[in-house]
């Protein structure tokens, strides 16, 4: 991971959101939660924000890293969903780096809509040896294939 490139990096991205990210679409496909999910709104579900929001970020890192040898993955994600965002609404996301360490790294976002704030999230991802996290994932696969005793 190139350090001093990330540390500088700030983004400005526009994102349109569409008919099937809303909460009552998200939910209808979840085993628990299809029996009162046309009870829900019409409005982005935060799960779908939360993955825009990260792979904005992730996009940015994965710029300035050597894909070959280093991935880069989620650590944590501490979201405010502040306003309603309806399909169709023109959303702006601004985000920058706010800390850095050595494998690591903590973007502050901020999306609004043409009325408010809508949401405001600290992302933290890490860069990681791509071997040894597929090594890892490669392990947990063959654990899952072994009968129980």
């Amino acid at each position: 991971m190139n350090h001093e490139a990330v540390s500088s990096v700030f983004f400005e991205e526009s994102y349109v959101v569409p008919a099937d990210q809303t909460a009552r679409s998200l939910f209808s496909r979840l085993p628990h939660g299809r029996d009162y999910a046309e009870q829900l709104i019409e409005c982005l579900a935060t799960g779908y924000l939360v993955a825009v929001i990260e792979s904005v970020c992730i996009r940015e890192v994965q710029r300035l890293t050597d894909a070959e040898v280093e991935v880069v993955v989620g650590r944590s994600i501490r979201i405010d969903h502040l306003g309603p965002i309806p399909p169709g609404s023109p959303l702006r996301l601004r985000g920058w780096v706010e800390r850095l360490s050595d494998r690591s790294i903590t973007f502050r976002v901020r999306a609004h809509d043409a009325h408010e704030v809508v949401c405001e999230a600290v992302v933290t991802l890490v860069a990681t040896s791509r071997q040894t996290i597929e090594s890892r994932i490669t392990a947990k696969i063959a654990a899952l294939r072994e009968p129980a005793p």
